[in-house]
């Protein structure tokens, strides 16, 4: 459409070339005479879905005219909540995010459509329409960016969701930058937002982390649990629900503090956490929500238990171990894990475990990209994969399967790139290097291109030119 043509001389142009009457086109558009008329008199601005069918009778793609609509009922017209909202839904609809963007701006030079704004943000996300919500969340939250509010500490939560990838390097840039925020949420929020934080911090491995927003986590639990509600903003609060029970938080605080002792190798310590996750005989409900969270808090604790064991050199667990990630395949991947990160450590053998749950290893090998699996995150998923991956690979070379260990550890250095892990992909590189002697020419050259890619991936993320003399 030219840009300096109104949408009612598109309309006007339309009938003159049809001989239409403002009635017939009505009747085509679905609308009364009046309106059209009104319409073409320059009278009133359509709404939204007017335009839409204006646009049908015209046989134009949906959202044609939305860059014009804008001009004309937002720059050239004071804005008009009930036109502006339809209109942020269609454009989200279409993914017509450019059409938001300009939008965006010309809201919020007025403050008061800032709450509107952030409520639309919220239908979006839960609608799944992502994209759209996130434009919402960036501009509510430049908008009030020196009132230090509890919106826009939840903007900044929402975005912080919103933006985790599979770029290990791009999430602990998102943590740092939404951190600060979370004190700023209500304190039932900030549960949920803590516990995004650690599964974040937790694939990343950053442990001093998990340990400190563990730390906060149980320290908030625990007042919701325990302490008397006294204030007005408190019974307020209460009202709101967590979205799991309160007990599970608590839990979970306890659960990642082990994590942090095993990943430090203080596994006394790991399995006093371990005790106090897996008797929660103190919480009395009986809900079927509750019981389901106490039996599998119950599991894990019993799961690591082996681990802890196993991680001491305890070879004597190992069935046990295996029956129960069997049971529980939701456990597999990082059951399989810490089977062959002890067996590096001790020097276990545990072929006949690898060999058994083989056609398992060979559906994740299958997979592009790892996805959330139970209570896992996608990013803790994809860390465990790579980690898996590197400790299978050096299993098999430590053993002289030299074919085997290397199709591992091509794949780990892959996945390792894919997700951005700097520190497994040097690890990967070390490991080759160490047993270089002993890959064909054929492993060597998949080896070289890999680290090619890896290469030239990076260089596009900083701006040099690929290929570059």
């Amino acid at each position: 459409m030219n840009n300096t043509a109104t949408i009612r001389t598109e309309l006007e142009n339309f009938i003159e070339r049809e001989a239409l009457s403002f009635s017939q086109l009505g009747r085509l558009a679905g609308l009364n005479a009046g309106t059209v008329s009104s319409i073409l008199k320059g009278n009133r601005i359509m709404a939204v879905d007017q335009l839409d069918r204006m646009t049908a009778v015209l046989g134009l793609p949906q959202g044609y005219f939305y860059d014009q609509y804008i001009q004309e009922c937002m720059v050239e017209a004071v804005p008009n909540w009930r036109r502006v909202r339809p209109l942020l839904y269609r454009c989200a609809e279409l993914d017509k995010l450019d059409c938001i963007r300009q939008m965006l701006p010309l809201l919020l030079d007025n403050l008061t459509y800032s709450p509107l704004l952030f409520e639309v943000a919220e239908e979006f996300f839960a609608e799944g329409k992502h994209a759209a919500a996130a434009l919402l969340y960036e501009s509510v939250a430049l908008s009030e960016r020196r009132q230090h509010s509890e919106r826009l500490a939840f903007c900044q939560y929402r975005l912080f969701t919103l933006r985790l990838s599979d770029n290990q390097e791009d999430n602990l840039q998102c943590a740092l930058q939404f951190e600060p925020f979370v004190d700023r949420l209500d304190e039932i929020d900030q549960l949920d937002a803590l516990r995004d934080l650690a599964n974040t911090y937790r694939s990343l491995r950053r442990w001093e982390k998990v340990d400190r927003i563990a730390q906060e986590m149980g320290r908030l639990a625990h007042i919701q649990l325990f302490t008397p509600v006294q204030s007005a903003r408190a019974r307020q609060e209460q009202r709101k629900k967590p979205k799991k029970p309160m007990f599970v938080y608590l839990a979970f605080s306890y659960m990642l503090r082990g994590s942090v002792c095993n990943a430090r190798g203080d596994h006394e310590q790991e399995m006093q956490y371990a005790c106090a996750y897996g008797d929660l005989s103190w919480v009395k409900e009986t809900d079927k929500d509750t019981l389901h969270w106490l039996k599998l808090y119950k599991g894990w604790a019993e799961a690591n238990m082996y681990v802890s064991k196993l991680m001491r050199g305890d070879e004597s667990v190992l069935a046990d171990y295996v029956a129960y990630i069997e049971q529980n395949k939701d456990e597999l991947l990082i059951g399989l894990l810490n089977i062959t990160e002890a067996a590096n450590l001790f020097d276990f053998n545990v072929d006949y475990i690898l060999q058994y749950f083989d056609s398992e290893i060979n559906g994740y090998m299958q997979m592009q990209h790892q996805e959330a699996v139970g209570v896992y995150t996608k990013q803790v998923v994809s860390e465990q994969y790579a980690r898996f991956l590197y400790g299978v690979a050096q299993y098999y070379l430590r053993q002289g399967l030299y074919l085997m260990g290397f199709e591992y550890l091509l794949a780990g250095l892959y996945t390792s790139s894919l997700i951005n892990n700097e520190t497994r992909i040097l690890a990967c590189v070390r490991l080759f290097e160490r047993y270089r002697a002993f890959a064909s020419h054929e492993i060597q050259h998949r080896y070289q291109n890999l680290l090619k890619e890896e290469e030239e991936e990076h260089e596009k993320k900083i701006g040099i030119p690929v290929g570059r003399s």
